[in-house]
């Protein structure tokens, strides 16, 4: 059964309250201004504006970095 995971609306692109903007399993992006996470992993809006992805090195408790990617929602 597929499960339809994955990016549905992109950087650039305007969105709406309650709009669901990534469906993973996992955090592979993580929530930024504008939006927050369901118990699915699900990233949605919780404004209205434009989408925004960014990439940053994100420290974790050993000391060791990771890029990670973070989804704004920036009002308009």
């Amino acid at each position: 059964q597929p499960k339809y995971l994955g990016i549905k609306l992109h950087d650039g692109e305007a969105t709406k309250t309650g709009n669901i903007i990534v469906r993973q399993r996992g955090t592979k992006f993580i929530p930024g201004k504008g939006v927050r996470i369901g118990s699915d992993d699900t990233i949605y809006a919780v404004t209205n504006g434009i989408v925004k992805f960014t990439t940053t090195k994100k420290v974790r408790y050993d000391g060791t970095r990771r890029l990670v990617k973070i989804v704004n929602v920036v009002s308009t």
